[in-house]
């Protein structure tokens, strides 16, 4: 079952005592983050209820006993964020390296060496910190102000580790080299300006007219689908991959996507011809991710205050 919450953390001036339960709140929120994401059924080449999309080495149970190996760690990606409240934000990012690798090791002995939840640990992660550097300052806790802390931490990362003149030795590095993709770096680096100018709104949108969680959520990432430069699926598939990825996303949301008659069952054969072709869209699963938890708090009003 996805869990299926609404927006719970306050966007309010607190002291130290609603710091303490705000820190528990968005590690929970965290935690609930990749649980849902996974459930989300069917979604195109990635694990869910129904199979393990174009993944031979990981299950369902293989991301739950990821997510419960990485779950204590949330918390301490958002007490990093509250001891930083008084640095540039320029100085966090190393700060949560250390405990980022420890996460991923703790991630990798509950799976027996398989990635499941890497690009999750490193978004949601940066956001657990960015949340708690605001509530320790005692400012308010909105989507766009946890994402802009995040920018702030990761301006200049695409240039420093993906670009410059040196070889480029990892999956990532020739992937911006040759086709300009950031991956998640540069979705960190923007403030997540994807999710914030289209997942979001789609979400609230549809959530508001009362649509299921588990259509509304696969209703997203379609529009992820179709916009995202997966770098996931770049490694998988070329190019060729990626390209192949956005046209049949945009040709079914030109259809209604999910919220037609058939919808389920498109997303199925979508499912089926990404399985075909061993492309895994794991860079939108984890926007996904962000997405949902995202949607926990507030969005910001024009006069700069959390609606």
């Amino acid at each position: 079952m996805i869990v299926t919450r609404t927006p719970e953390v306050a966007a309010r001036r607190h002291g130290a005592a609603d710091s303490a339960a705000i820190a528990r709140l968005v590690a929970e929120h965290a935690d609930q983050a990749v649980l849902t994401e996974v459930l989300v059924t069917p979604k195109p080449g990635l694990v869910d209820r129904r199979n393990s999309g174009a993944h031979r080495d990981m299950d369902l149970q293989t991301f739950f006993a990821s997510a419960r190996a990485v779950a204590p760690w949330w918390g301490r990606f958002m007490e990093i964020g509250c001891t930083s409240a008084l640095l540039p934000a320029r100085d966090v990012l190393p700060m949560l390296r250390h405990d980022g690798l420890a996460c991923e090791r703790a991630m990798l002995q509950a799976t027996r060496g398989v990635n499941t939840h890497k690009g999750a640990i490193f978004s949601l992660g940066l956001l657990c910190a960015a949340a708690g550097r605001l509530a320790a300052r005692g400012a308010e806790l909105d989507r766009t102000s946890i994402c802009l802390e995040v920018a702030g931490f990761c301006d200049g990362l695409v240039e420093r580790e993906l670009g410059g003149e040196k070889a480029a030795h990892t999956a990532g590095e020739r992937i911006f080299r040759e086709h300009g993709l950031p991956g998640a770096r540069g979705e960190a680096a923007s403030g997540y300006a994807l999710v914030r100018a289209v997942a979001l709104p789609v979400y609230d949108a549809l959530r508001l007219r009362g649509v299921d969680e588990n259509l509304a959520l696969l209703q997203v990432l379609l529009h992820l689908l179709a916009l995202n430069g997966d770098t996931n699926v770049v490694s998988r598939g070329g190019i060729q991959g990626l390209e192949f990825v956005h046209r049949w996303a945009r040709k079914l949301l030109r259809e209604g996507g999910v919220l037609v008659e058939d919808g389920l069952a498109r997303m199925v054969a979508f499912d089926d011809a990404l399985i075909e072709r061993h492309l895994s869209p794991g860079g939108s699963a984890d926007l996904l991710a962000v997405t949902w938890f995202l949607a926990r708090f507030p969005a910001a009003r024009e006069d700069g205050r959390a609606a």
